[in-house]
């Protein structure tokens, strides 16, 4: 499966920008999906996941209440809303799919999307 990830941008504090993460080559409905970021300087890290039913989903803490991670699976694209982006949110933002592990460990996803831009001044 091929992931694309679109929809960032420059946006300032407070604001709300949604991602989206299209799949082609492959249904979704198969993988548990994610979303992991890069800031500047720093490690790739987990962000949101969720499983390949729906029915799961977690954050990592500091986006816990501001971020939402869903799917449409009719759509075969797989969403994260963002909302009161704080300057700490800047990075790339990459979507991940995995059809075996629904997980917060970046090595165990085997599909990656090819990253998306998201700025968010103060």
């Amino acid at each position: 499966v091929q992931l694309q990830a679109s929809g960032g941008g420059l946006v300032q504090a407070g604001d709300s920008l949604r991602l989206s993460c299209a799949a082609s080559g492959g249904t979704i409905s198969r993988y548990h999906m994610a979303w992991f970021r890069q800031a500047p300087g720093k490690e790739r890290e987990f962000v949101a996941r969720i499983s390949s039913s729906g029915g799961s989903t977690s954050y990592t803490e500091s986006v816990k209440g501001r971020f939402t991670i869903s799917r449409n699976d009719a759509k075969n694209t797989v969403y994260l809303q963002m909302s009161s982006l704080k300057p700490e949110d800047t990075a790339v933002y990459y979507c991940a799919a995995d059809p075996f592990y629904s997980s917060f460990r970046e090595r165990e996803y085997d599909y990656w999307g090819q990253g998306t831009l998201v700025t968010v001044s103060s």
